[in-house]
């Protein structure tokens, strides 16, 4: 049994090694300082701000719930959920326009 911290985008574990970041529900610029985080693995924030613009996750996707319901996402999660929870590569597509 683990006791890594659990992904709550992709619910894969978080080990001390995988590259990890902290993601605002609400983005900073859209009122979310000081607001609630969650610890993510850094592929799946990179997904998150290549899928959405800071106005969509403060108006639509500000849980983790409501980003995984996102079609777009649901095939990411379901394309990641097959690796390992170390697994790290740059999101395709690009960054999103803001």
């Amino acid at each position: 049994m683990t006791d890594d911290p659990i992904c709550p985008l992709c619910l894969r574990p978080i080990p001390p090694d995988a590259k990890s970041s902290l993601h605002h529900l609400v983005p900073k610029l859209k009122g979310g300082k000081g607001g609630p985080v969650v610890r993510l693995h850094q592929i799946c924030h990179n997904e998150i701000h290549a899928t959405f613009t800071e106005a969509d996750l403060a108006r639509d996707y500000d849980t983790p719930e409501k980003l995984r319901a996102h079609p777009r996402m649901q095939g990411f999660l379901t394309w990641v959920a097959k690796r390992p929870p170390t697994f790290h590569k740059r999101s395709s597509g690009g960054r999103r326009k803001r």
